[in-house]
């Protein structure tokens, strides 16, 4: 498993996961990975599936594609908030983690990008009185 965050970063971006899908049907990851080929939203791709963020009712789910060995992530989001959603959607956390990672905030940056997408979910997707958290909220690891 990747050491990338410790315990207590582990918890509070765990903390701001959940805090941002209470107001959503939506569902957010955080998936960290040692190297990948191709680039960070091909690999993103690749495990959105392989966690079965492509099975959420909605098709609502986001991940959050780390891999901090070779500097880069992705942001990538299912079918569902593609459709309803502006191309550029993702610009706005994407130069939040930039700007946190390269001042070495990477815990920060990433509970604060979870918290902006859970917002921008609850505006088209809001949680429903029968709501159920269909992904997990723990931070996952690849190889």
């Amino acid at each position: 498993m990747i050491k990338f965050f410790n315990k207590e970063e582990e918890a509070r971006i765990v903390a701001a996961i959940r805090q941002a899908e209470s107001g959503t049907s939506g569902e957010i990851r955080v998936h960290l990975e040692k190297h990948h080929k191709g680039t960070a939203l091909e690999e993103a791709a690749r495990v959105f599936h392989q966690l079965g963020m492509n099975k959420t009712e909605a098709r609502n789910g986001v991940l959050l594609f780390i891999a901090p060995e070779q500097k880069t992530f992705a942001i990538l989001g299912d079918q569902g908030i593609n459709a309803v959603l502006p191309p550029d959607f993702w610009k706005e956390e994407r130069d939040l983690i930039q700007t946190h990672f390269r001042q070495g905030a990477f815990c920060e940056g990433i509970c604060l990008a979870v918290g902006q997408v859970g917002e921008k979910l609850k505006i088209h997707f809001p949680v429903k009185s029968d709501d159920i958290n269909e992904l997990p909220d723990e931070i996952s690891y690849g190889s």
